[in-house]
C-alpha cells in the first residue's frame, strides 16, 4: 500500500507515478519538488483538509459499524448556476482505485465472449437470449434494474437497439463495446473504476469515489481526480462550487469546502 500522500515530501518513483497519473487528467498537482501544489483544486483544498476528512469518514465508520460495506460520497453543491439557461454539463472519468468492486456488470456477446464471461463467472447473455425477451418492456426494464452496466460485443452492439428496444438506452445504461483485443475482466475493472459526472435540474449532485474499506490514501487519490475533473466541467471553475462534502452511506458528512 502506498503511503507517499501522506508525508509532506515526495522524492523518487512513488512521486513521478503520481504526478503521471494526475497528468493524465490534465491536472498536475504537485511540484517537481513534492512539496508545493500547482493546482487550482490544491489551492482550495489542502492535502491537510483532505486527509482530515477522510479519516473522519473512515473513524466514523470504524466505530459504528454496518453489517454492509459503506460507500463513500463526495457530494456537491454549486451555485451562480442556472440549470433552465445554462448548458448542463456532463462527463466521465476514471479513478484510480475501483470505488465500487461489487458492481454487477453483465455481458451480451457473441459466442467467443460468453464463454470467455463464463470462464471469469460474469453474468452473460447470448443474441437469442435476448430476442426471448420479444422486446417487452416490463422485461427489458426488470434487466436493467437488475445489473449496474452493461457491456456488448462489437458484433451484437447495433442490434441491441433492434433486440430490446430503448430500454436500455433510458435507464442510462446502454452497453459499453468491447471488441476480441481487450479482456472482458479488464473491460469489467474499467467501467467500475468510472464515474459519471451529470448536471440536471438541481444545483446539487454526488458520486462514489470509493468505501470504507479502503486505505486513507487511495480515497485520497480518488478524490483529487473527482474534484478537479468536476471543476474542468463547470463554465466558472471553482467560482461555481458552493460546497463540497465526504460521506460515508450512513456516517456524517465532512466538510471540504
Amino acid at each position: 500500500m502506498n503511503t507517499f500522500l501522506s508525508t509532506p515530501r515526495i522524492y523518487g518513483r512513488e512521486h513521478d507515478d503520481l504526478i503521471h497519473y494526475a497528468s493524465s487528467a490534465s491536472l498536475v498537482f504537485l511540484s517537481h519538488r513534492g512539496d508545493r501544489t500547482r493546482s487550482t483544486m490544491s489551492s482550495k483544498v489542502t492535502r491537510d483538509t483532505l486527509y482530515e476528512c477522510i479519516n473522519g469518514v473512515l473513524q466514523g465508520a470504524k466505530d459504528k459499524k454496518r453489517n454492509f460495506r459503506e460507500t463513500v460520497e463526495l457530494q456537491i453543491g454549486l451555485k451562480n448556476y442556472d440549470p433552465q439557461k445554462d448548458k448542463r454539463f456532463s462527463g466521465t472519468v476514471k479513478l484510480k482505485h475501483i470505488p465500487k468492486p461489487t458492481m454487477k456488470i453483465c455481458v451480451l456477446g457473441d459466442q467467443m465472449h460468453i464463454d470467455e464471461a463464463k470462464e471469469n463467472n460474469i453474468p452473460c447473455m447470448s443474441a437469442d437470449d435476448l430476442k426471448k425477451l420479444n422486446k417487452d418492456k416490463k422485461l427489458v426494464k426488470k434487466l436493467a434494474k437488475k445489473y449496474d452496466a452493461f457491456i456488448a460485443s462489437d458484433a451484437l452492439i447495433k442490434q441491441i437497439p433492434r433486440l430490446l428496444g430503448p430500454g436500455l438506452n433510458k435507464a442510462g445504461k446502454f452497453p459499453t463495446m468491447c471488441t476480441h483485443s481487450e479482456k472482458l475482466t479488464d473491460k469489467c475493472n474499467e467501467i467500475k473504476a468510472t464515474i459519471k459526472f451529470q448536471m440536471k435540474k438541481v444545483l446539487c449532485l454526488s458520486v462514489a469515489i470509493g468505501h470504507v474499506e479502503m486505505a486513507s490514501d487511495e480515497l485520497v487519490q480518488n478524490v483529487y481526480l473527482a474534484m478537479n475533473f468536476l471543476v474542468s466541467l463547470l463554465k466558472k471553475h471553482w467560482q461555481n462550487v458552493r460546497s463540497l462534502h465526504i460521506k460515508s452511506t450512513m456516517g456524517k458528512p465532512q466538510r471540504l469546502y
